[in-house]
């Protein structure tokens, strides 16, 4: 299992267009092949920054998703609206206890 994070932040301004955005999009997103979890979160500290976090089967499933028109269509919409440089991890989900 491959977890992507990605840190993402916004003008203060653009936080309703992208919440509106990523409303319509996520189940695109989470629907795409081999993609098993999609969360969104906002810090509690700086409502600006936001994080993602999907859980995907491979690594080649998350380059299948980076790759297609749908990541085009979010990302060209989303980056737009940026006041940062967006950070991302892939890392490998060892533990998880719930």
């Amino acid at each position: 299992m491959l977890v992507r994070i990605v840190k993402l932040s916004f003008h203060q301004q653009n936080i309703p267009t992208f919440l509106e955005n990523f409303e319509v999009m996520k189940s695109h997103i989470k629907n795409s092949t081999g993609n098993r979890l999609l969360e969104l979160y906002q810090d509690q500290n700086n409502p600006s920054v936001f994080f993602t976090y999907s859980y995907w089967e491979t690594e080649q499933d998350l380059e299948n998703y980076r790759k297609s028109a749908l990541f085009d269509e979010v990302w060209s919409f989303t980056k737009k609206l940026f006041n940062d440089k967006p950070e991302a991890w892939s890392v490998n989900k060892l533990v998880s206890l719930v």
